[in-house]
């Protein structure tokens, strides 16, 4: 048995392996796109949209007569066992390649005619029977194919992502019902401003952070407009009649997805739009969560010379050299995740700025950035959540006694001596390491114990009401 087949396009002949399911064009692809090292298959969910999108072709086709049923089916029935991920590994082209997506196209193409010729009882190559672009890209081009696929494995890897950001704003709501009653002192600008519940402080991490699930969902319906049935420009050529709606209609079907065919094919055949506005959702909660992380980062600083005000989970030892410190490394490592997902959006701005007439040929790079942000912003979440989050504890009587000692607490007596007063009793307490009440009550007789007593309970101090 030969342990090769000679297959060919319009460039010539070349020797493929005869394990393997893809074909010429996917060897050149691999011969020509060595630039990131990742391949197709790191992204389970492209391959399985990609089976999706020529599934519902073969049989929106199929209905059309446009293909013979026998091979319509079969080729719908290897797109099952694709789609399932039986075959991820003959997914090989680079994340990053020239030709706006042809060779991941290709790739499926191939892969999914060579599965579908074994179903009809022959063997790999034999494409008399089952072509790639005669049968499985019938009515289609890359330029349809490949970004109706990206933009339902990016709504279904959205999903997943979803999901943990969202695990992620319940864990810090536990955590802020868990401390609504730790007193502590406020800051802005790094300076001391006014007393609050450590727990309102933890709510509003999670209140910051499901503001963003809102945004996915809006990301996620944006993505759902495809163009399929477009072809090569917009204009369907190759298409026959009621090709685009049928296919939409199928795809809606085989996905569970609310797909929506756009109304104008040329514009959306070009238009990377919606990629730029999650790239920038994606972005935008980035930044949140450095924000959240630095945050982390100075309430648990010290442990003698710091904030001090909560304790992360010790998880490694943090020095080579420095025998006990413990850094916080999980914080780091999500401000550092942050940084890149920024960086992509970059990316994304430029690739989607580069697109020219009737086609962006960038979208791969754009897909790249986009798949590689999401999964890494899932890895954050999780691991900030599970390592870090999930096992903060409070220094309660530190943290109280911060705020007693504070000079910030001097703005609960704005209502009753007034801004000039207090300012000043602040200015002596600064100046001669005294507390407020020292100067207030004790020296200036300014407050009356009770009145005194009657602002500065506890729960004035963290949940504080109007007091004159």
């Amino acid at each position: 048995m030969k342990n090769s087949r000679l297959e060919h396009d319009f460039l010539g002949e070349r020797s493929i392996p005869n394990e393997a399911y893809y074909g010429i064009q996917t060897l050149r692809a691999l011969e020509n796109f060595n630039i990131t090292g990742i391949p197709l298959r790191t992204e389970p969910l492209f391959v399985q949209s990609l089976a999706y999108v020529k599934k519902a072709a073969a049989l929106a086709n199929r209905d059309l007569r446009v293909l013979d049923p026998n091979i319509a089916d079969c080729i719908a029935a290897a797109c099952d066992k694709v789609a399932s991920g039986e075959y991820d590994g003959q997914f090989l082209t680079d994340m990053i390649q020239g030709g706006a997506g042809t060779s991941v196209n290709m790739n499926a193409n191939e892969v999914i005619a060579n599965v579908a010729l074994e179903l009809m009882g022959h063997e790999k190559g034999q494409y008399e029977f089952c072509h790639p672009n005669n049968h499985v890209n019938c009515s289609q081009s890359t330029n349809d194919a490949y970004p109706t696929a990206f933009r339902i494995a990016l709504s279904n890897k959205l999903v997943g992502y979803a999901q943990t950001l969202g695990d992620l704003a319940d864990a810090f709501a536990q955590k802020g019902d868990e401390f609504r009653n730790v007193l502590k002192m406020g800051r802005t600008q790094l300076q001391d401003a006014v007393p609050m519940s450590m727990g309102d402080e933890f709510r509003a991490f999670a209140t910051n952070l499901r503001e963003e699930l809102l945004r996915i969902e809006d990301s996620r319906r944006l993505i759902s407009e495809i163009n399929m049935g477009a072809t090569a420009i917009g204009t369907r050529v190759n298409a026959p009649d009621g090709y685009a709606e049928l296919v939409t209609e199928h795809l809606r079907t085989i996905t569970g997805l609310e797909l929506v065919l756009a109304g104008d094919l040329i514009e959306a055949t070009y238009d990377t739009g919606a990629y730029v506005q999650l790239s920038g959702v994606l972005k935008r909660t980035a930044v949140k969560l450095s924000k959240i992380c630095n945050d982390l980062r100075l309430l648990s600083s010290g442990p003698r010379t710091g904030f001090n005000e909560i304790n992360l989970p010790p998880l490694q030892p943090g020095s080579s050299i420095m025998p006990g410190k413990v850094n916080p490394v999980v914080p780091e490592v999500v401000n550092q995740t942050a940084f890149y997902v920024i960086g992509a959006d970059l990316t994304v701005t430029m690739a989607a700025e580069a697109g020219q007439l009737q086609l962006n040929v960038m979208e791969p790079v754009i897909s790249f950035a986009l798949f590689t942000s999401i999964s890494y912003m899932t890895n954050a979440c999780r691991t900030l959540r599970e390592k870090c989050v999930l096992g903060i504890t409070a220094n309660v009587a530190h943290a109280e006694q911060l705020v007693r000692n504070s000079i910030g607490i001097v703005t609960q007596l704005n209502p009753v001596l007034g801004y000039e007063t207090s300012a000043e009793i602040a200015k002596e307490a600064l100046r001669t390491g005294k507390t407020v009440y020292d100067v207030a009550v004790t020296e200036r007789h300014l407050l009356s114990q009770d009145k005194w007593d009657e602002i500065f309970t506890f729960e004035n101090l963290i949940r504080p009401h109007f007091i004159q």
